[in-house]
C-alpha cells in the first residue's frame, strides 16, 4: 500500500492495481470523460462501476444514513487519518484477503479533511458476473451445498476475528463459478472473543426472513440451519 499526502487530502492505494492518476480516480466525471463508466447502483448514494486499466471497479462515496444523514450527508468527525472510514475499510479488506476470505480487492481510498471534519471515498474491485442472494433467491432456491459454502465463508471471516456489523443477504454474492463473496465492510472491525459471532448470524437470519416477506424469496429455516452448521465446522 502506498500513501500520498497532498494539502488536506490523504490517499492510500495499491500501485499494482491502480494505473490512473490518484488525484482523479475518485471523481465520477473523470471516468465519464474517459468513457469508462460501465454502470451504477443506487444506495445511500450512487456507486459507480468503472473500467480501470487493470479491471472493473466500484467507486463509492461515504454517506451517512438515518435521520442524522439527512442533516449531515457525508461529513465525519476527524480524529486521525488512520481512523477515517475509508482507511479502515481499505485496511480491513487487505486483512481479510490475507486470511483467505473472498472479499473485493481494495484499490484506492481517500480522505479529505475539511475543518474538523472529513469526507471519504473508496475504489474497490467489482466482483465479475456476481449477484447478491436477494436477486438469486427471487429466481430459484439454492441447494444445501451452496448454503454450506456461504457458511464456510462466514466461518473464515469469523476466524479472522472480523465483525461484519451489517451482515445481510444483500452483502453476500455468488458469481458464475459458484464462488461466495462477502462485501461492504464499512464500519466493520476486528473484535476479540466469540460471543458477537452469534449476533452476526442472527442478523443474517433476520435478513433472510425479511426478504421472504418483502420479495417472496425461496428460503426456509432448514436452509439457514445448513448455513449455520457450516460456520461451526473446523
Amino acid at each position: 500500500m502506498k500513501t500520498v499526502n497532498s494539502n488536506n487530502t490523504t490517499y492510500w492505494f495499491d500501485e499494482v492495481l491502480l494505473q490512473e492518476p490518484i488525484e482523479q480516480v475518485f471523481a465520477a466525471d473523470f471516468w465519464q470523460s474517459q468513457g469508462k463508466v460501465i454502470g451504477s447502483a443506487q444506495g445511500r448514494g450512487t456507486t459507480w462501476f468503472v473500467q480501470t486499466q487493470t479491471g472493473e471497479a466500484a467507486l463509492r462515496h461515504y454517506r451517512r444514513g438515518g435521520l442524522f444523514g439527512k442533516l449531515v450527508k457525508d461529513q465525519y468527525w476527524f480524529t486521525g487519518w488512520e481512523k477515517t472510514r475509508s482507511f479502515q475499510e481499505f485496511h480491513l479488506l487487505n486483512t481479510l484477503r490475507e486470511a483467505g476470505v473472498n472479499v473485493p480487492k481494495p484499490i484506492a481510498a481517500r480522505a479529505v479533511k475539511v475543518g474538523p471534519y472529513y469526507r471519504a471515498d473508496l475504489l474497490s474491485e467489482k466482483i465479475a458476473n456476481a449477484r447478491d442472494l436477494v436477486a438469486i433467491l427471487q429466481d430459484k432456491p439454492l441447494p444445501k451445498e451452496m448454503y454450506q459454502k456461504i457458511g464456510a465463508e462466514i466461518r473464515k471471516m469469523h476466524d479472522a476475528q472480523v465483525n461484519h456489523t451489517d451482515l445481510n443477504i444483500h452483502n453476500i454474492l455468488i458469481d458464475d463459478q459458484d464462488k461466495v463473496w462477502i462485501i461492504d465492510f464499512d464500519k466493520c472491525f476486528k473484535l476479540r472473543g466469540q460471543e458477537w459471532k452469534k449476533g452476526n448470524l442472527e442478523r443474517l437470519q433476520r435478513s433472510f426472513e425479511k426478504e421472504v416477506v418483502r420479495r417472496n424469496i425461496h428460503f426456509t429455516e432448514f436452509d439457514f440451519r445448513a448455513l449455520e452448521r457450516a460456520t461451526l465446522e473446523s
